[in-house]
C-alpha cells in the first residue's frame, strides 16, 4: 500500500524559501507520477506541480519561475522547492502519487495522498 509522508512546511516571511519533501513507501516509486497540490480553507484543491517518472514537469502559471519540483528515485522522494514566496502561497500542501507514466494537474488523477504540510507566508 502506498504511504506518502510530507515534511518541510513552516512559516516564512514574504520572499522566503522552503523545501517540501515527500517520501513514498513504495520500493517501485520511480514508476509513479508524483504531484504537489495545495488547498486553503473553503477552496478547491489546486494542482501546483507534477513530475512524470521520466522527469518531465508541469506547473501552474502562478508558481512558474518560483517553485521547482524534482525527484530522487533511489530515495523514493519527491521535492518541491519554494522560493520568492508570497502570502497568497499560504495553504496546506499535499503530495500525491499515481502509478501512471503520464501526469495530470487534476486531483482526480491521483488515488494516493499524504496528510499535508502547512505553509504560511507572512507579509
Amino acid at each position: 500500500q502506498v504511504h506518502l509522508v510530507e515534511s518541510g512546511g513552516g512559516s516564512v516571511q514574504s520572499g522566503g524559501s522552503l523545501r517540501l519533501s515527500c517520501s513514498n513507501s513504495e520500493k517501485s516509486a520511480s514508476r509513479y507520477c508524483m504531484g504537489w497540490f495545495r488547498q486553503g480553507a473553503g477552496k478547491e484543491r489546486e494542482g501546483v506541480a507534477v513530475i512524470t517518472p521520466y522527469g518531465d514537469t508541469e506547473y501552474i502559471d502562478s508558481v512558474k519561475g518560483r517553485f521547482s519540483i524534482s525527484r530522487d528515485n533511489p530515495k523514493n522522494t519527491v521535492y518541491l522547492q519554494l522560493t520568492a514566496l508570497k502570502p497568497e502561497d499560504t495553504d496546506v500542501y499535499y503530495c500525491a502519487a499515481a502509478v501512471f507514466s503520464d501526469c495530470s494537474m487534476s486531483a482526480d488523477w491521483f488515488p494516493h495522498w499524504g496528510q499535508g504540510t502547512q505553509v504560511t507566508v507572512s507579509s
